[in-house]
């Protein structure tokens, strides 16, 4: 069974977050919820308040298959303030683990380089943050190699079912986004 984290911080955007969360489990992969501090209580960008499975000081990347950044704000910018994030994300790169991240959230992975050689999207006005070979505008959601990108909150299912297909297979996919009735103009 692949795994992957789910980073929250504080100010993460929820729909980005839970839609993946419900998403991925629906398609049978183990999801682990990550807080980036000591408190297993994060409060979203508009007060929804979710308890992590972990935190981060309790996980390792070698535990998991892929990183998820879900976007927001404040929650990008205290994602990528994240020294301990940081270090599990570079490791997670070396390995070539999926590297996943919406909305606000690529500019984590474009801090760190990771942008560098990379197609990539995110929320407009991110454009420049990503410091990506090339920004796609267009695409509601971008994979290219091991990275993947998604626009922002009404991409999340797209950008989750991305997840799957990469982590599993296109038929998985299909299945999941079927018995939520999406048909292929909603993805």
């Amino acid at each position: 069974m692949k795994r992957v984290f789910v980073f929250l911080a504080e100010g993460f955007e929820e729909i980005e977050a839970i839609s993946t969360i419900d998403i991925l489990r629906r398609a049978e992969v183990n999801v682990t919820t990550v807080s980036i501090t000591s408190d297993r209580e994060v409060v979203g960008a508009h007060g929804v308040l979710v308890m992590a499975d972990k935190c981060i000081a309790d996980v390792k990347h070698t535990e998991t298959d892929a990183i998820v950044l879900p976007g927001g704000l404040p929650g990008a910018t205290n994602l990528e303030a994240s020294q301990p994030l940081r270090e599990m994300i570079a490791e997670a790169d070396k390995k070539g683990l999926l590297l996943a991240a919406i909305c606000a959230a690529p500019v984590v992975y474009g801090s760190m380089g990771l942008l560098k050689e990379k197609v990539a999207t995110a929320y407009p006005g991110f454009e420049e943050k990503l410091a990506c070979r090339q920004y796609s505008q267009k695409e509601p959601v971008v994979v290219d190699s091991h990275i993947i990108t998604g626009r922002g909150p009404g991409y999340s299912f797209p950008f989750a079912l991305a997840i799957v297909e990469y982590l599993l297979d296109k038929e998985t996919a299909n299945t999941v986004a079927g018995g939520m009735l999406l048909t292929e103009s909603l993805r």
